[in-house]
């Protein structure tokens, strides 16, 4: 994992931070890395999942015939 020091930070943002931490009940640290996060992920990101189900409203949708095997099974004796 990498590692970043900062220095020269005021106290007043010190003091914010600590705040923040506690009003989110995470570390200082945590909250430091919360907001780093949030602050390079990308706005417009779109997962895989979301654009398949909007791939698929495109096209009409897809009627799935799933059927489940309703065979029980044992449990597997370990010992």
């Amino acid at each position: 994992m990498a590692a970043i020091t900062i220095r020269n930070l005021s106290e007043e943002t010190h003091r914010a931070l600590k705040a923040r931490a506690a009003a989110n009940h995470h570390s200082t640290e945590a909250e430091v890395r919360s907001i780093l996060d949030a602050a390079v992920a990308p706005a417009d990101r779109v997962k895989v999942g979301s654009l398949l189900a909007s791939i698929g409203q495109d096209v009409g949708g897809v009627e799935l015939a799933v059927t489940r095997e309703k065979t029980s099974r044992e449990p597997l004796d370990l010992t």
